[in-house]
């Protein structure tokens, strides 16, 4: 159960598979070497895991700050993340990194360099450790620890910033306000009885559609000043939303002359489309009509 037997243990396996990659002629029998890259790659991933819960109870109040998270696309927030960013700094050092720029690798292999000579370090450290008093850290595993953490953070910032468009810190406070509305108008429809907590506790996927479609509702009639104002350019507006900024305009204020509006089905925002003759489509709805609207927007149909 010591975390320290774990990483002696994880390490074994990574050192007895890199052994066997070494020894083998990859032209030869290039079939048992995807197997045991496949296999480095899964014992790579454990061994990290293991460093990570290290750190966890050794250095929980020392650990480099991880909030540049936030600014990362959310398709990359995956649990097997860090094992991506040892293997790019791997192919970098090597030299085979194709993905990036010529400048952009010239800049990001001393940090690669780095990294990879602190995590020997780490493992050579804790090896040493798990032999002689494995249920203790010593102020050496600590130092190690806090070094290799610090790096560690370092290139992944530098690493994706290079790959991919990070969030600015304006785009990332208008995801929280985002964020704040789509809450406001969860609070709401449950006040309202559009919703229940059943269907919130349950995960019921029609609140995929029903959230969204209140949530612009509510942007553009309940909280007008907040991240849906139309007094702002679609440049200042959320990612999410911005694209829509003519459409939005429509379903609020645009003259279409009087007739009936109809329900899309899309999640988005474009969850109502004119027929020929509307007018004010939301603003000179009575608080009966808003009410039947949005519980046709909670429907499926």
């Amino acid at each position: 159960p010591r975390l320290l037997s774990q990483f002696f243990y994880a390490d074994e396996r990574v050192s007895r598979v890199v052994a066997e990659i070494n020894g083998l002629d990859a032209e030869m029998d290039p079939q048992q070497y995807l197997v045991l890259l496949n296999q480095l790659h899964l014992s790579q991933s454990h061994l990290l895991a293991v460093i990570e819960r290290i750190m966890e109870e050794c250095i929980p109040t020392q650990r480099h700050s991880r909030d540049y998270l936030v600014k990362f696309p959310e398709e990359l927030l995956v649990d097997n993340l860090g094992n991506h960013m040892l293997f790019a700094a791997e192919c970098l050092l090597a030299g085979t990194f194709l993905e990036l720029e010529e400048s952009d690798s010239l800049q990001l292999r001393p940090q690669a360099r780095n990294l990879l000579c602190s995590l020997e370090l780490v493992r050579t450290v804790l090896r040493e450790q798990s032999l002689s008093q494995p249920s203790t850290y010593s102020e050496a595993v600590r130092a190690v620890l806090v070094q290799f953490d610090r790096l560690f953070a370092e290139f992944e910032l530098s690493y994706v910033s290079s790959l991919v468009a990070v969030k600015s810190p304006e785009e990332i406070y208008r995801q929280q306000e985002i964020i704040v509305l789509f809450c406001e108008t969860v609070e709401r429809a449950l006040r309202l009885g559009y919703l229940t907590q059943e269907m919130i506790d349950g995960y019921e996927p029609l609140l995929m559609f029903t959230i969204p479609r209140l949530a612009i509702i509510s942007g553009l009639l309940i909280y007008p000043e907040g991240p849906l104002s139309l007094e702002q350019s679609p440049e200042q507006m959320s990612r999410v939303f911005s694209p829509f900024h003519n459409l939005l305009k429509k379903i609020r204020q645009e003259d279409w002359g009087r007739g009936r509006f109809r329900v899309g089905l899309w999640p988005g925002v474009s969850v109502l489309t004119r027929w020929p003759r509307c007018r004010d489509l939301l603003q000179v709805l009575s608080a009966e009509e808003l009410a039947l609207l949005e519980r046709s927007l909670c429907t499926a149909e």
